[in-house]
C-alpha cells in the first residue's frame, strides 16, 4: 500500500502578487516565491508600527488585485464572455488552470449556459455525466475536495471522471446575486491533490460576489433580448405567399435591442400582390409594438384600396398622427400585377426600389417625401414602371445602408455595385440574389454581436 498523500496548498507560482512585507522572514518562515498564502515574519512585538504596515501592505495588494480583475469583468458584454472571464480570473486567484461555470437560474427560466476553462468538448461531455443534486438549492455555498481519488464520500461516477480527466482536487463556489437569487456554480480543478489557502478563498469569495451581480444583469439583458426577438418574429410574416407569376424571398437581420423595421407580402384581389417595407423610429419593445400595429393597419388599407398606393400611405399617415403623434415612420408600398408585370410604388421617406435584371440594374425614381408623421398631411405622387421577364425588384430598409458605415450616396453606390456583380445563377433565384447582396454589402456583419440597425431585404422576381 502506498502512503497517504497529504493535501498540498494550491498556488505554486501564482499570477497574483504576494503581499509586501516590512520584516524579512526567517529561514523557517520562508514560503514559495509568489505564494499568496505566504505571510510575513512575525514582527517584533515591540514594533507595532511594523506590524500595522505589514497588514496594510497586504490589504492594498489584495484590493489592487480585485480591482484589476473586476474591471476586466465589467468590460464583458455577453453572458458567455463574462463566464469565461470569471473562470480565468478565478483560476488565477485559487491557483487552478481548469474550470467549469454553469448558469442555471433558480427560477428555471433559462437560458442554461455552460462554459469551460481548459476543457474540450469531450471533457465537458464527460463532466455532464456526473450526477448533480436534484434541487439547485442543495448545492453548497462552498465545496472543497482535496483529493478526488482518495477522499471518502466521493461518488463512484465522480471518481471515475476525475481519474479519466486527471483531476486531483476541486474547489466550487455557488454563484448567487441579491437581485436574482442563485444563478449557478463555478468549479475549478487541480491536477494534483490540493486546496486553496484561507487568503485565496477570501479573495475568490469577494470576487464571485461581485461577479454574480454582473452575471445577473447580463442574464436579464439576454432574457430581454430573447423576448424582443420572439415578439418581433411573431409580428412579422412566418412565410411569404405564393402568387403565380412572381417568386418572393426575404432576408431579415434584426438589431440587438429590438428594431422597428417590417416587411410584408399580401395577396390582393384579381391576382395582384401588395409589397411593403418600412420602419418606425426608436428601438426596443415600444418600437417593435408600434411596428406591429402599423404593419397590421397597412394590410387592412391595402385590401381596401391597394390599387392606389398613395391612398394606402395617406391612411397610414392619418392613423400614425392620431394614435402615436410622438413617433414617425418610413414606408414603401408597391401594388404589383404579376401577369402584366406592372408595379405602382409610393414611398414616404423611404429608399427607392432597385430593379435587377440581365440588361439593367437601376433605381426606380420615386418622388421625394418626408416620413410619415413629419407633416400635417402626407401625400406624394406614385410612380409606375414595368419589370421585364426575369427581373427582380429589391425593396429594403435604410438599415442596409446604415450598417455599411458609409455616407448615404456611397452606400447607394455600394448597393448598386453589389446587385450588378451578382452571377446569373443568383439573378434567377431571389433568395440567392438577396444572400449575394447582403454578403457583398455587409461581409463582416456577423462579427458585430450587437448591431444597432435592423436590415430588411425583400426580393420579388417576375417570371
Amino acid at each position: 500500500m502506498s502512503a497517504a498523500r497529504l493535501p498540498k496548498v494550491a498556488g505554486i507560482d501564482p499570477p497574483i502578487p504576494a503581499p509586501a512585507h516590512t520584516a524579512s522572514p526567517t529561514v523557517e518562515q520562508q514560503c514559495p516565491p509568489g505564494d499568496p498564502n505566504a505571510h510575513s515574519a512575525t514582527p517584533d512585538p515591540a514594533d507595532p508600527l511594523a506590524a500595522a504596515q505589514d497588514r496594510l501592505a497586504s490589504w492594498v495588494s489584495d484590493l489592487t488585485t480585485l480591482h484589476e480583475l473586476t474591471e476586466r469583468l465589467a468590460g464583458t458584454a455577453t453572458l458567455q464572455d463574462a463566464l469565461r472571464e470569471l473562470l480565468r480570473a478565478g483560476g488565477a486567484l485559487v491557483g487552478a488552470r481548469r474550470g467549469l461555470a454553469a448558469v442555471s437560474p433558480v427560477d428555471r427560466m433559462g437560458p442554461p449556459t455552460v462554459v469551460g476553462l481548459g476543457l474540450g468538448p469531450a471533457e465537458l461531455g464527460a463532466l455532464e455525466t456526473v450526477p448533480l443534486p436534484a434541487a439547485p438549492e442543495a448545492v453548497p455555498a462552498e465545496e472543497i475536495h482535496t483529493d478526488l481519488c482518495r477522499e471518502p464520500g466521493i461518488g463512484r461516477r465522480h471518481r471515475e471522471v476525475a481519474l479519466r480527466l486527471g483531476f486531483g482536487a476541486s474547489y466550487a463556489l455557488r454563484l448567487s446575486a441579491d437581485s436574482a437569487g442563485r444563478l449557478g456554480s463555478a468549479l475549478w480543478f487541480y491536477d494534483e491533490p490540493a486546496e486553496p489557502g484561507e487568503r485565496r478563498r477570501h479573495l475568490i469569495g469577494l470576487y464571485c460576489r461581485h461577479a454574480a451581480e454582473h452575471l445577473a444583469r447580463l442574464l436579464e439583458l439576454d432574457r430581454s433580448r430573447a423576448t424582443v426577438a420572439t415578439l418581433r418574429e411573431e409580428l412579422l410574416p412566418t412565410r411569404l405567399p405564393r402568387v403565380p407569376g412572381v417568386r418572393l424571398a426575404v432576408r431579415h437581420r434584426p438589431a440587438a435591442g429590438g428594431g422597428g423595421d417590417w416587411y410584408d407580402a399580401l395577396p390582393l384581389p384579381e391576382g395582384a400582390l401588395g409589397l411593403s417595407v418600412g420602419g418606425v423610429s426608436g428601438g426596443g419593445m415600444s418600437a417593435v409594438a408600434a411596428m406591429g400595429r402599423l404593419r397590421a393597419s397597412l394590410r387592412a388599407y391595402a385590401v381596401m384600396e391597394g390599387e392606389d398606393p398613395v391612398a394606402v400611405l395617406s391612411d397610414l399617415e392619418l392613423l400614425l398622427r392620431l394614435t402615436e403623434p410622438a413617433r414617425s415612420a418610413t414606408a414603401l408600398f408597391a401594388y404589383a400585377e404579376p401577369a402584366s408585370r406592372k408595379v405602382v410604388v409610393a414611398g414616404a421617406g423611404h429608399c427607392p426600389p432597385l430593379v435587377v435584371g440581365a440588361h439593367r440594374v437601376e433605381y426606380v425614381e420615386t418622388s421625394l417625401s418626408a416620413p410619415l408623421g413629419m407633416l400635417s398631411c402626407w401625400e406624394a405622387p406614385s410612380v409606375e414602371f414595368r419589370a421585364l421577364a426575369g427581373e427582380t425588384v429589391l425593396l429594403y430598409t435604410d438599415g442596409l445602408l446604415h450598417r455599411t458605415g458609409d455616407p448615404v450616396d456611397r452606400a447607394f453606390a455600394r448597393l448598386h455595385a453589389a446587385a450588378a456583380s451578382a452571377p446569373r445563377s443568383a439573378r434567377d433565384d431571389p433568395a440567392q440574389l438577396a444572400e449575394h447582396v447582403l454578403h457583398t454589402m455587409l461581409p463582416d456583419d456577423h462579427e458585430d454581436p450587437h448591431p444597432t440597425e435592423d436590415v430588411v431585404l425583400l426580393a420579388a422576381r417576375f417570371d
